[in-house]
């Protein structure tokens, strides 16, 4: 290779864009669950592209993908947690009663299903390695092996974290509270529905605060009423959306439902305020993955979109 040439051709970047694509839903579901959180398990995946696309061309030899995209999203989500101050450390005890994986029991078997189906907020209850471990190996199923060359730690280590993980979330489920009642629409998200499904987008932009941002996945974030406005001028364009406040983790949120998308809604938006303006705008349009993960509550029955 001669001098200051770069060891990567576009067919690599378009293998990398590719990939990361592909692999955006899985992505998420670790890092979601790894913070406790699927809005802020995706802004770790959003970060974790943009760093690995910044990284890609400095690097000497091509990695494996896959891993190495996952390696950098759970370091960055350890950076984020050690900032909260929520890491926790544990000792490491001998491991017991870890089933072997090329043929698990009944009982292996429910246990994984019981993570798949835990609430991915559940999750932040676990010590770290506890979490990380549990996520690789029952939600995502992911090799005794590779775990352990992911997290750096032998084996048997990965099976107590894996033991310890999976009595400690059967404990968190069985405390677990139950779902909170419906709540009241906020005056704001009440304003912002209406005048959205009235297609009204000039009293949209009227809400807008003059440094507002639009932050939505794959596309660059847009700052300033002038250029956030154009987002409602691209709803326009499309048919039968139709909004309804809801909840995802505490925090009050706008589902949008799709025509004859069905029952459920397709994505949902996440709105700031300051001082009656809107200040950051989140839309998952392009992320609908996160729903999978999100225990979405809707509003109350009156403010359902219309069949």
């Amino acid at each position: 290779m001669s001098a200051g040439q770069s060891p990567w051709d576009r067919d690599h970047r378009a293998e990398l864009l590719a990939l990361t694509g592909e692999l955006r839903p899985e992505l998420h579901r670790y890092c979601a669950r790894l913070m406790g959180s699927v809005i802020d398990g995706e802004d770790v995946v959003q970060d974790t592209l943009a760093r690995a696309l910044a990284a890609f061309d400095d690097m000497e030899e091509m990695p494996q993908l896959r891993p190495w995209l996952f390696r950098v999203a759970h370091n960055r989500a350890l950076d984020l947690l050690r900032s909260r101050a929520l890491r926790k450390s544990e000792p490491i005890e001998a491991a017991s009663d870890v089933a072997d994986e090329a043929s698990p029991d009944p009982m292996e078997v429910l246990m994984r299903q019981e993570a798949v189906e835990t609430a991915v907020s559940r999750f932040a209850e676990l010590p770290l390695f506890q979490r990380s471990v549990v996520i690789l190996k029952d939600v995502l199923d992911e090799p005794l092996k590779d775990i352990a060359e992911f997290l750096n730690l032998s084996v048997d280590a990965v099976k107590a974290h894996l033991a310890r993980g999976r009595a400690r979330l059967r404990e968190v489920n069985a405390q677990a509270a139950t779902i909170p009642g419906k709540r009241p629409v906020s005056d704001a998200v009440t304003r912002y529905v209406a005048l959205f499904n009235q297609k009204n987008w000039d009293g949209l932009r009227s809400l807008l605060a003059d440094d507002v941002k639009l932050h939505q996945s794959a596309y660059p974030l847009r700052v300033g009423s002038a250029d956030v406005g154009r987002f409602f001028t691209i709803y326009a364009t499309f048919d039968g959306v139709r909004l309804v406040p809801a909840w995802v983790e505490g925090r009050e949120v706008i589902a949008a439902f799709e025509k004859d998308a069905g029952a459920m809604p397709s994505y949902f938006m996440w709105l700031e305020w300051r001082e009656g303006r809107i200040s950051f705008i989140r839309d998952y349009r392009y992320a609908r993955y996160i729903l999978e993960d999100a225990k979405l509550m809707l509003a109350p029955e009156g403010l359902a979109p219309a069949n």
